[in-house]
């Protein structure tokens, strides 16, 4: 009898594991929770926001129920296979069970529910199952005991209350969520505003940066000079993101901010420092007169052809350097280290680094080479779009070529940008300036820049790489280019 009982609880319980929402990723961050214990879920109901490695992403839940448990509070890292929520699948079936164990921290708790194993491999995401479990044991994580008397705000947590009655949990209504877009969810959480709190001015009801500093106004800590992110000078080339979100507000006087190094910051060191110490990287510079591409900019922003789309110096910088590895495909590779082999590319994903309130990204335009310039005008411009708004998705950074990074926008001349891993080459874009500059034998102000072009070293010798530089540079000396050489 024990057994029988014992079973029909445990099959009213299904638990959802933080997946894969990636490729390959190992852990995510939970940003927030759009549920509490007692609600309501249905299938494909956004549960929570993660940020993983490479981007913020909404996980729904893939059954319905009502909310037992929340695993882990909002702000912790959690392994991938970990189960973060437990629902109860069949409320008001039976006498209510005690409330599940915690979660081990070094290892995923199994399902009470007998599921079938999953196959070992990649899983398909967002299903709550995850990846295969690894060999690998990790470190366990502080703050992984159930958490549902912190997220109501008490100072202890007593022991789990049993599972609302189900007359309890017909009369209460899914709460509804305000509507904010992640980059500014995460400003509110920075700055400890609570979104339902805040009155809307956006279209539609939505809640915009300006809400969130209108709300925190009255009570906000001043932010010391040192930590507040320098706004970005107006530049004719700005053509990247550059919204910035400060990291964290400081008491008056601190003299230091510590901020953990987790999600897109931590990836973003790790595949920089990879990348610096395994490519040898080299980087050549060419100043050019773009005087004649900035009349062309103009030029096509009348045109008819062009209607609808956002004409500016990156999309004729872009396409200069699509026809410049036309020319020279070789700089399209990349280094296979586990082969020794040189893996050409006959496709171009084209690479724009982006400044994002997350941190750098590297969405990229697939297969750019086969656009018109209509085309490619109207893919930057949703690439930025989507960046800006904190919806690039994993798989929008995955399977780059080559990079243009626009540290121009910033009003910096030129850098040495650092390869994207798995690539090998990066041009850099400096700010557009009027200087002067020998025109037809006399000095006259000019439109210039400087380019930089970072490349790997093992498989582009100086010579391809000068090859690429010096064309993209004839181009934007010369835009006709673009249709005798393309």
């Amino acid at each position: 009898m024990t057994t029988m009982t014992d079973t029909s609880n445990a099959a009213r319980f299904r638990e959802f594991k933080m997946p894969d929402v990636g490729e390959g990723l190992t852990e995510a961050e939970i940003l927030k929770w759009y549920v509490q214990p007692g609600d309501t879920v249905a299938d494909g109901q956004v549960v929570c926001e993660v940020e993983t490695a490479k981007a913020a992403v909404e996980l729904p839940i893939p059954f319905d129920g009502v909310v037992h448990e929340l695993r882990f509070p909002e702000g912790t890292t959690v392994d991938v296979g970990q189960v973060i929520i437990a629902v109860d699948v069949a409320p008001g079936s039976g006498d209510a069970p005690a409330a599940p164990a915690p979660v081990a921290d070094s290892a995923p708790a199994p399902s009470a529910e007998a599921e079938p194993e999953a196959p070992k491999g990649r899983q398909p995401v967002l299903v709550g199952y995850g990846v295969s479990e690894s060999s690998t044991k990790r470190r366990a994580r502080k703050g992984t005991a159930p958490v549902q008397a912190e997220l109501n705000g008490h100072g202890a947590a007593p022991a789990p209350a049993a599972a609302p009655a189900p007359a309890a949990v017909a009369s209460e209504a899914p709460k509804e969520r305000p509507l904010a877009k992640p980059p500014v969810r995460k400003l509110a959480k920075d700055l400890g505003i609570d979104l339902a709190t805040v009155v809307p001015t956006g279209k539609d009801g939505i809640i915009t940066r300006e809400d969130v500093h209108a709300a925190a106004a009255p009570v906000a800590t001043p932010v010391p000079a040192q930590v507040q992110a320098p706004a970005a000078p107006a530049v004719e080339a700005a053509d990247a993101v550059d919204a910035f979100a400060a990291e964290a507000a400081a008491p008056a006087g601190a003299r230091e901010t510590r901020i953990p190094v987790k999600g897109v910051r931590k990836a973003i060191a790790q595949a920089m420092v990879g990348s610096a110490f395994t490519a040898p990287h080299v980087t050549e510079f060419v100043t050019v007169d773009v005087t004649r591409t900035m009349k062309l900019v103009a030029e096509l922003k009348e045109d008819k052809d062009m209607a609808g789309v956002r004409v500016n110096p990156l999309l004729l910088i872009a396409k200069a350097l699509l026809v410049a590895i036309k020319r020279n495909p070789g700089i399209n590779a990349a280094w296979d280290e586990p082969n020794q082999e040189i893996v050409q590319k006959h496709y171009v994903n084209l690479g724009i680094a982006a400044a994002t309130p997350r941190g750098l990204i590297v969405p990229n335009i697939k297969d750019a080479h086969d656009m018109t310039l209509p085309q490619l005008a109207a893919a930057l411009g949703e690439l930025v779009a989507t960046a800006r708004d904190g919806k690039t998705s994993p798989a929008a950074m995955a399977g780059g070529t080559v990079t243009i990074t626009n540290v121009g926008v910033f009003g910096v001349d030129t850098g040495t940008p650092i390869l994207n891993p798995g690539e090998s080459a990066i041009l850099a874009v400096g700010a557009i300036k009027l200087q002067p500059w020998v025109h037809k034998g006399k000095v006259k102000p000019r439109q210039v820049t400087t380019l930089a072009l970072s490349f790997d070293h093992r498989l582009v010798d100086g010579e391809l790489g000068s090859k690429v530089l010096a064309d993209v540079a004839a181009i934007l000396e010369n835009p006709k280019r673009l249709i005798t050489w393309a």
